[in-house]
């Protein structure tokens, strides 16, 4: 190039820069990679018309042949949970479950909090039993409405 020394063309990236993109791909936001972000979303989102509960777990599949007969399905992303101690895998129960541990829970909890990671309207459920959404002061964690607060008539 005309003229100009070949150490002022190359310029260095700011620093945020470089911590942006050496992050991998697969970055874990809220302890949670996306698979099992989206694992999940889809574990706790409607299904026939029930809101279920993150306390009830997740059903396995099971195998129904060959030499894991009868043994859990476990698909990658809740390998990837039990692995890190995220979730329990409870095989006494038939249909095998898995249950959220206490990391688990606090992983979810920040998970539910992120606006970006899950809907706050579609999963409000979720967000209330998790306590993270406790606006409505007649409805407690558990979904339970409990006793209504006391009505008073005008005087």
């Amino acid at each position: 190039m005309g003229g100009t020394d070949e150490a002022e063309v190359k310029k260095i990236p700011p620093a945020w820069y470089a911590r942006a993109m050496s992050k991998p791909r697969n970055e874990i936001a809220g302890g949670l990679t996306a698979g099992e972000r989206d694992y999940i979303r889809r574990e706790l989102d409607m299904f026939f018309s029930t809101l279920p509960r993150v306390a009830d777990g997740f059903q396995l599949r099971t195998w129904r042949g060959g030499p894991l007969a009868g043994q859990p399905k476990i698909p990658p992303p809740v390998r990837s949970l039990l692995d890190r101690g995220l979730l329990r895998l409870d095989d006494a129960h038939k249909p095998p479950m898995v249950f959220f541990t206490e990391a688990g829970i606090a992983a979810l909890r920040v998970m539910m909090s992120d606006r970006r990671l899950a809907n706050p309207a579609k999963f409000a459920h979720v967000r209330r039993e998790l306590g993270i959404d406790l606006n409505d002061e007649t409805e407690a964690p558990d979904g339970d409405p409990g006793t209504p607060a006391p009505h008073h008539a005008r005087r």
